[in-house]
């Protein structure tokens, strides 16, 4: 389910601004963090909800050795129901 669509441009420094309706419908604001996931030639930009880059990736350090690649989507999803 698409809920917007726009499109940017990058810079000659590799900058993208995110486009006004993203923004607000993200409620991003200055300086807040994002992380960038790269699939299949598909950008996925998601917010940060206050969490450092330590806590964000422990899960799947933890981890790596006991998943194959392809679970991957499937912890990141029930890691994001368990901090509902």
């Amino acid at each position: 389910m698409v809920e917007a669509i726009d499109m940017g441009t990058v810079s000659a420094r590799g900058q993208v601004a995110i486009p006004i309706t993203i923004r607000e419908k993200m409620h991003l604001k200055e300086g807040e963090k994002v992380l960038f996931f790269l699939e299949d030639g598909s950008l996925l930009i998601k917010k940060v909800e206050s969490l450092s880059w330590a806590e964000i990736t422990k899960p799947l350090r933890e981890a790596h050795k006991k998943i194959k690649e392809e679970e991957v989507p499937e912890l990141m999803h029930r890691l994001r129901k368990q901090k509902r």
